[in-house]
């Protein structure tokens, strides 16, 4: 089994990979801006539930300083690490008209999304680089708005985009020390992030939107993550997979 790191651990799809990843045996550390007493007791109520050890590291990702401290607690705490889970981001404060968004909000969307998860995976892949065991990877968590347009979240739509051309660039770089390198792109997935837009995508999810007539759920990405972290994809690199009920088909 491995250990590994995920970012934004704390709820929604993070929770449900670290959920499922201890389930099957891995060893998690999972990092977020929750208070440390609540996640102290959700690692002890997550220890008695699953096999795998879990860990809570608090940790600003746009902070070098809190990243290496993630990092160094991990290996600290497992011996190594032989996987990442670049999960967290967030959503626009505000939904705005890319006519009318703030560069503020642009500049906290790409240092979270973007910046953060970049310069993380690079800390983490020198030291897979350096220590290399078999069934290394990096999973990062994209979104259908990498490629679907959406006009009201434009920075969020961009972030994730540059989230897609850094799976390829990883991809490339770390394919000499076999570390593979994933891309998953969620849908419309029931979470804090959509709670706000749940009318809207009921609706729409009626209609049609989705070839499989649901919303996704955190376990329907974790599921994906658990196989990439158990190896069942190994021949694979630089790809993405879409968990999203068959949104982005087109079709007539």
């Amino acid at each position: 089994m491995g250990n590994v790191m995920v970012t934004g651990g704390a709820r929604g799809i993070g929770a449900g990979i670290v959920e499922k990843l201890l389930s099957e045996g891995h060893n998690v550390a999972f990092c977020d801006l929750a208070d440390e007493d609540k996640m102290v007791e959700q690692c002890q109520t997550l220890a008695a539930k699953y096999p795998g050890k879990p860990l809570y590291v608090k940790c600003d990702i746009t902070k070098k300083d809190q990243r290496e401290n993630f990092l160094a607690s991990v290996v600290k705490a497992f011996g190594s690490v032989t996987a990442l889970v670049n999960n967290a981001g967030v959503a626009p404060l505000e939904r705005k008209d890319v006519l009318e968004a703030s560069e503020e909000s642009f500049e906290r969307l790409i240092r979270i999304n973007l910046q953060g998860p970049y310069f993380l995976t690079q800390l983490v892949a020198n030291y897979m680089a350096k220590h290399q065991e078999p069934g290394q990877c990096i999973v990062n968590m994209s979104s259908c708005s990498a490629e679907v347009a959406s006009v009201s979240r434009g920075e969020y739509c961009i972030s994730k985009a540059g989230v897609s051309m850094a799976t390829k660039l990883w991809a490339v770089r770390l394919a000499e020390f076999g570390i593979n390198v994933y891309e998953i792109r969620p849908g419309v997935i029931k979470s804090d992030m959509t709670a706000v837009v749940t009318a809207k995508y009921d609706k729409l999810i009626a209609e049609g939107l989705t070839l499989t007539p649901r919303w996704g759920f955190p376990e329907d990405i974790a599921k994906a993550v658990a196989a990439f972290i158990r190896g069942d994809l190994a021949y694979s690199t630089g790809q993405v997979v879409f968990v999203d009920g068959g949104m982005q088909i087109q079709k007539l």
